[in-house]
Order: structure tokens, then C-alpha cells, then sequence
């Protein structure tokens, strides 16, 4: 089984946008209960390009974060290397940390971005009860991908 690692960012301080944090750590709890052992789990307020060093290790990541986009409840998409990033640098895409792992390292691990939608994004702790319904959805497929073996076929459980 290869190797993963589950990577969520966001401000648990400022709503909704924990959104990708609350998420790992109950996979994380839930990944230990049933002794899952090929995955890794790890959170930040934002990415950062020592994450490039980071991922190297890995065959698969899965980044995870909320979104303010115009989806439904969850996205899951595969993550494209690229050189464009913020020009403040402190909002990074993990298309730029995927970039930098491949040109650094010389390293490609299978990549993929769950972005949960959420709503509220203000100084506070307290998730907005629409955002914690669809980190419940973010979860099931979570645990879906647990038992996908190539990260390519992730899509598929979403027609489930």
C-alpha cells in the first residue's frame, strides 16, 4: 500500500475556515482506531514551501481546506503543478508546493486537493452548521479513500 499523507490548512480562529484542520484530525482519529498504518497526517494555518520538502516522502497526498467557491458541499480534484503563486507568498496554492517538490526534489507524488465549502469566515471559533454538514460529507469520502488503492480512482467514489 503506498504511502500517504493527509495535509489540512486553515484557521481554525476565523470560522469556517478550520474546515480542512477539523477534518484531518478526525481522520487522523479515526485512521488510528482501525490501525490504518501507511498514512501520515499533518495541519498548518497555510502552506508554506518547506511543505515541498515535506511531501517528497509520499506517494499520495491529499490536501484538504475550505473553500469560499461556488460548489455544492465537497470538491475533490486533482492538484496540477504550478509556478504561480501569491505575490505576498502567504497564500500558497499546493499546486506551487506540488512545483517545487517536483523541482527540487525531482519527486511527484499523486496529488489531490478536498476543498469542503464553507460560509463564514470571521473572527471566531464557532462552524456554521451548513459547513459542518458538509465536512460530514468531506469525512464519508474520506474514509472512501482509505480503501482506494491508486488515488486516480478517487473520483469514483463520488458517484456513490
Amino acid at each position: 500500500m503506498k504511502k500517504c499523507l493527509v495535509y489540512g490548512f486553515g484557521n481554525p480562529g476565523r470560522q469556517d475556515d478550520g474546515l480542512g484542520i477539523m477534518l484531518v484530525e478526525r481522520w487522523e482519529m479515526w485512521a488510528k482506531t482501525f490501525g490504518i498504518r501507511h498514512m501520515d497526517f499533518d495541519y498548518n494555518y497555510q502552506l508554506n514551501i518547506e511543505d515541498a520538502d515535506l511531501i517528497r516522502n509520499y506517494e499520495k497526498v491529499v490536501f484538504v481546506d475550505a473553500t469560499v467557491a461556488e460548489i455544492d458541499d465537497i470538491m475533490l480534484e486533482k492538484v496540477v503543478p504550478t509556478e504561480k503563486t501569491e505575490f505576498t507568498m502567504h497564500a500558497m496554492h499546493p499546486g506551487f508546493i506540488l512545483h517545487l517538490c517536483q523541482s527540487l526534489y525531482a519527486k511527484s507524488p499523486e496529488t489531490m486537493l478536498l476543498s469542503i465549502k464553507g460560509y463564514e469566515f470571521e473572527f471566531g471559533e464557532a462552524v456554521t452548521e451548513k459547513a459542518l454538514k458538509n465536512l460530514e460529507i468531506g469525512l464519508h469520502l474520506a474514509f472512501e479513500i482509505l480503501s482506494v488503492t491508486n488515488i486516480s480512482d478517487i473520483r469514483c467514489c463520488l458517484s456513490d
